[in-house]
């Protein structure tokens, strides 16, 4: 029994050591991304640094105005796109899909989890951005666009990030469905409700606090992805004038131009990672309050 109690009492203390460790990752990020991110934000100063639309390093001008419209501009395309179709995909491999096909299904959608950021960034350089190229000349020839653009723009970095979160909002939208008490779609067609309607109308509102998990973590995939929006959205510091044209995000600045960077100029690009962070802070919070909101309803 002695043996049987210390065993417990360290593995207590193993996993007690794990969670602070967590705790102190998060901290001691906070902490460098801060201490290194406000003192540049108030040298250059806050109004200027946030609101500022021109970003010209050489002359000490950092402005990044551009970049949080660029990042929300992406991020909303890709939510626009993703999150319907991974959700209608969970909701068909949950209720709909034959079980032949229900396995190869699944590991396809694992398998896109799986794929390199860069391997994405290729396929929408390659494929992708020719097919919009195109379709700009199309419209440009029409008469609907003055400009078309090169194919790199704030359109084809959308629809390549709405494809990357797709595995994410598929696994955590079908996991919480499936996690629904199946009394309650029986009670709901004992009631009278088509099979459709069990499932818009009950199941779904049931599991909307995992479907909303799912939305916050496609979201952060989506405004934390670097590699692939790099290669694909045109890397240009400058106001978007149309889902055409090139962009640079948050993430992009920050990669493009940490390698050689010095001075003021590597501490504005923590500061953006220090915009960055307060983003993703704001929507898990606000999530966290809906969730709550609907707890107590």
């Amino acid at each position: 029994m002695k043996s049987r109690a210390w065993t417990e009492k360290f593995m207590q203390g193993v996993f007690f050591i794990a969670a602070c460790a967590s705790v102190l990752a998060v901290v001691l990020i906070c902490v460098f991304l801060f201490a290194n991110g406000l003192p540049a934000m108030k040298e250059i100063g806050f109004g200027t640094f946030l609101s500022g639309k021109i970003w010209k390093p050489k002359n000490d001008i950092y402005g990044i105005l551009p970049m949080i419209v660029g990042s929300f501009y992406v991020t909303a395309g890709a939510i626009i796109i993703g999150v319907p179709v991974g959700i209608m995909t969970a909701v068909f491999m949950a209720f709909y899909c034959p079980k032949r096909i229900y396995r190869p299904l699944k590991t396809a959608t694992e398998l896109l989890a799986g794929i390199p950021s860069v391997v994405y960034g290729f396929f929408g350089l390659v494929v992708l951005a020719p097919m919009i190229r195109q379709f700009g000349r199309t419209m440009r020839e029409a008469g609907a666009l003055r400009s078309s653009g090169d194919g790199k723009s704030i359109l084809t970095a959308s629809i390549l990030l709405g494809i990357m979160i797709l595995p994410t909002v598929i696994g955590l939208a079908e996991s919480s469905m499936r996690a629904v008490p199946i009394q309650y779609y029986e009670g709901a067609v004992a009631l009278g409700a088509t099979h459709e309607r069990a499932i818009f109308r009950v199941v779904i509102p049931a599991a909307r606090s995992g479907i909303a998990a799912a939305v916050v973590l496609g979201t952060g995939r989506a405004i934390g992805e670097t590699m692939a929006v790099i290669m694909v959205a045109g890397n240009q510091a400058r106001m978007p004038s149309g889902i055409f044209k090139g962009i640079r995000t948050l993430t992009a600045n920050i990669v493009i131009e940490m390698g050689y960077a010095a001075g003021l100029h590597r501490e504005a690009l923590i500061a953006t990672g220090v915009v960055l962070f307060v983003f993703i802070l704001m929507i898990n919070f606000g999530v966290a309050l809906l969730n709550r909101r609907n707890s107590h309803e």
